[in-house]
């Protein structure tokens, strides 16, 4: 078995579709699939599967009967926007669209919290990356949730039935994304606290990295514990078949991008596709073409 192959089935380990026994201390944010790569080697597998995922994406955009939502979230620092750049440089950029979610402005908070999250899917043939969410609203908001003042909400808020009814909200989004023929992908990239108190340091110790830097950093990192627990909880209870997390090991930031598009790779090979055929009548006129255009004197 080479390498690719072998690496490609090493992701298994990392994929939750049951989050009833998900904890997520029992993952490792300095993994590296037991698979004895290094960063040069990583790098080169990388441009090697970035083919694969030009190839599949073209698939995608031909058939058009499935889309691909990619889900990125993890702690300040996880390597979100690195992720983006590095995983989808090799695809065509007419169909892949990215979508940040920023702390809803006065219009969102007159909707509810999935009216923009359901605005921005991809329509069939696309891809479409949400750096952060839908699951902003039961992460920032459940380490701070006198940001639920804000949202115009009736009832009582930040209580256990609150919060599973917005986990039940989002199950049912996914599931219905799913059954109209969208990929789910969730991705946490979990990176260790002494990982991110490097990054965060090497943002102020480079010049050319200080733009990064934002004192909201080091205030949510107070956090840190409060939104462990979040996400152990938001991925437990939205864990699904058909809306999977993915557990990216982020210590190393090319092993976590290795793992990202892997990932994709196989759940785009998964659908089977191939180069759509017009039908005959279409066909024998696009024969009709060839043929007068080869008579074309020169």
């Amino acid at each position: 078995m080479n390498t690719l192959s072998r690496f490609l089935n090493a992701l298994d380990s990392y994929k939750v579709t049951d989050g009833s026994k998900f904890r997520l201390a029992d993952h490792d944010p300095a993994d590296d699939g037991h698979l004895g790569l290094d960063k040069e080697t990583g790098k080169k597998l990388l441009r090697q599967v970035k083919g694969l995922l030009q190839d599949l994406q073209e698939l995608l955009y031909a058939n058009q009967t499935h889309s691909l939502l990619i889900i990125l979230q993890g702690m300040d620092a996880a390597g979100k926007d690195g992720t983006i750049k590095h995983v989808m440089s090799g695809v065509n950029p007419q169909g892949v669209a990215v979508t940040s979610f920023k702390q809803p402005g006065p219009t969102d908070l007159l909707h509810g919290f999935l009216w923009r999250i359901h605005a921005a899917a991809p329509q069939a043939g696309r891809i479409v990356i949400f750096n952060r969410s839908q699951y902003e609203d039961v992460l920032v908001s459940r380490v701070h949730p006198d940001l639920l003042k804000n949202g115009h909400l009736p009832g009582a808020l930040n209580t256990p039935e609150f919060w599973e009814g917005r986990y039940s909200d989002i199950r049912h989004l996914e599931h219905y994304l799913s059954r109209q023929g969208t990929i789910v992908l969730k991705f946490f990239l979990n990176i260790s606290r002494e990982e991110q108190r490097e990054r965060l340091l090497a943002r102020l110790d480079i010049p050319e990295k200080r733009w990064k830097f934002s004192p909201s950093d080091l205030h949510e990192r107070e956090y840190w514990d409060d939104y462990a627990t979040a996400y152990q909880d938001a991925i437990a209870q939205t864990a699904r078949p058909h809306a999977p997390w993915i557990i990216v090991p982020a210590n190393h930031k090319w092993y976590a991008r290795l793992v990202v598009i892997g990932t994709i790779i196989r759940a785009l090979h998964n659908l089977r596709q191939i180069t759509p055929q017009p039908n005959p009548d279409v066909m024998h006129q696009l024969d009709d073409y060839r043929t007068r255009l080869l008579q074309e004197k020169p």
